[in-house]
């Protein structure tokens, strides 16, 4: 457990340092909006295309998998969603919080420390839950945000959904990916030597930005920022190790890097959208402040739970 967690603590000191940056006022939002649009349109883009372009889809895609991991996150967003509803609130907003429940950091924290931790083999695996998770769950809150507001479902929320898909940097860097590698298509030494510089960039850009996002978050709504943690850190996780351990035949190292992918903290998209429509915003920051740092502690022990499965 310790040295797991001296593994993943680099990690969240660039978390830390970005955090400090922001607080202070040496990093501004500005900035911190700019370095986040260069992480997330350039380094992470080029990373993730490298990933891919080296994996076959049958390296990344297995429908056990995606069932394992669709069952373990639909279970946990039906019971924040039906938690929330309790609480006598809209459609809008159990969405919201559902997608707080299931929605790691995958793509920020998750490539980068789950493949340096577990191996480059984890990649396809980690592709897998992040494709899951964008073009599943980011369509579902869609749906159901635009579909209450309307009061009925339209051809335009599925255009509205699929725009976003083809417009979304990660799924277009992935899909560019397994192009090249589905084709056989080579890439040029000096292509590849570029790529791999600018997706070097990925990992402390990512780090910092998410530090620096955090800065400027307030820890409102505790009690369902706490419960929404919960979700998140524990219950995800859990749900998805049933399903991927006991429930359906998953590959054993596969598993472990789905379960540990599961125990990420909450996702800063999710924030975005949730300012987006004006759901929630509040809540969903406290979410990821609460989750993040609780997490420095949590992943170190989900890792070092599934750690003997790879």
């Amino acid at each position: 457990m310790v040295e797991i967690f001296l593994k993943t603590l680099p990690f969240f000191g660039l978390i830390a340092l970005g955090f400090q940056a922001g607080r202070t006022g040496f990093f501004t939002p500005e900035a911190t909006a700019y370095l986040t649009k260069f992480v997330f349109y350039f380094a992470l883009s080029a990373m993730l295309f490298n990933f891919s372009a080296n994996l076959s889809i049958s390296e990344i895609f297995n429908w056990w998998f995606v069932a394992a991991y669709l069952w373990g996150s639909g279970v946990v967003y039906l019971l924040a969603t039906m938690v929330a509803m309790t609480r006598r609130i809209g459609i809008a907003e159990a969405a919201v919080e559902a997608q707080c429940a299931v929605i790691g950091n995958t793509g920020f924290l998750g490539v980068p420390m789950l493949v340096v931790l577990m191996g480059e083999a984890a990649a396809g695996p980690v592709l897998m839950v992040l494709a899951v998770d964008l073009v599943v769950f980011s369509s579902l809150i869609t749906i159901l945000i635009t579909g209450s507001r309307d009061g009925r479902m339209s051809l335009a929320i599925f255009r509205t959904v699929g725009l976003g898909l083809i417009r979304n940097p990660m799924i277009v860097a992935i899909s560019l990916g397994l192009a090249f590698s589905g084709l056989s298509i080579p890439i040029p030494d000096v292509a590849n030597e570029f790529l791999t510089i600018l997706g070097a960039a990925a990992t402390p850009g990512a780090l910092f930005a998410i530090g620096a996002s955090l800065a400027g978050k307030s820890a409102e709504r505790m009690s369902v920022a706490g419960w929404l943690s919960f979700c998140k850190l524990v219950l995800h996780p859990a749900a998805v190790a049933l399903a991927a351990l006991v429930l359906i035949p998953v590959a054993r190292f596969d598993a472990a890097v789905m379960i540990a992918a599961a125990s990420l903290p909450v996702a800063g998209n999710v924030y975005i959208l949730a300012q987006h429509y004006g759901v929630a915003p509040q809540r969903v920051s406290a979410s990821i402040l609460i989750s993040t740092m609780v997490s420095i502690l949590s992943v170190s022990l989900v890792i070092a739970w599934v750690t003997p499965l790879l």
